[in-house]
């Protein structure tokens, strides 16, 4: 199974709180892969560990490795797999744009929808205005956006619809042309046919990128996982086997058994 994220011996804390202790994980390349489990499980501090988002909280002490296949790109050294999110040599601005994060509530900037991914291209990559138009609409279009906003470009991005606003998001990301997905309960804001829509696009953005998902659904974890796992209290992971994905009342049982 080729590997995208290899997640060793991995400690967290916050002002001393012990949230992660000692997790290891391994996450296949492509996917969806989901993490469900209970509130205050580690999920999402799993999930920002990935790009080292942890440590813009206060009082974060992050121990152990988080291993990234990234391709060898510029910026990383080409030639290079495997990369150590937290080696001395990464750059955590460029990890960033390597490996991009989608939040459960859409955090759309006050900004047109144009600006909403040409600001940070300008400011993060210093790209020239064409070239910044050219990944804006392809991101746009890989979205599922691009038919919907280009005639209202020049719009506030607040007016679009919640779902709209959460693909804005994701095509922010995007934009950077990443290749790990980090998504945080993406749907959680949504309703009912936003949120499935939302789930169609993850699915076909699964055989472009590798995508790791926390879920709060059961039905959804079905819907999306091609790999699941179970986070338990301090970062214990428990894996679900393909056998129990496939059949929702076995699923339902092993879950009672393991919360």
């Amino acid at each position: 199974m080729n590997m995208a994220i290899r997640v060793e011996n991995l400690s967290v804390s916050f002002a001393g709180r012990q949230v992660l202790d000692n997790m290891n994980l391994e996450i296949s390349a492509g996917g969806p892969t989901v993490l469900v489990g209970r509130s205050g499980s580690g999920k999402t501090t799993l999930l920002r560990a990935v790009n080292r988002l942890n440590e813009c909280l206060p009082g974060c002490v992050t121990a152990g490795q988080v291993r990234l296949r990234l391709g060898g790109q510029e910026p990383f050294r080409p030639g290079e797999d495997w990369v150590d999110a937290y080696g001395q040599a990464t750059v955590v601005e460029n990890l960033r744009k390597r490996v991009g994060m989608v939040f459960q509530t859409p955090n759309v900037l006050p900004l047109s929808v144009a600006r909403n991914l040409g600001l940070p291209l300008k400011l993060a990559l210093g790209l020239p205005a064409l070239e910044i138009q050219g990944r804006m609409e392809q991101a746009l279009r890989e979205a599922h956006l691009w038919d919907e906003v280009k005639d209202r470009l020049d719009h506030p991005a607040q007016t679009l619809s919640g779902g709209q606003q959460q693909r804005l998001c994701l095509a922010r990301a995007l934009a950077f042309r990443p290749e790990i997905l980090l998504l945080d309960e993406p749907t959680a804001s949504l309703d009912y046919k936003a949120a499935r829509g939302i789930e169609e696009l993850l699915l076909e953005l699964a055989s472009r990128y590798t995508l790791l998902v926390v879920s709060h659904s059961l039905n959804q974890a079905r819907r999306l996982a091609r790999q699941m796992f179970v986070l338990r209290e301090g970062g214990r992971v428990e894996p679900v086997d393909q056998e129990a994905l496939a059949d929702r009342d076995r699923l339902l049982a092993l879950m009672d058994e393991l919360f």
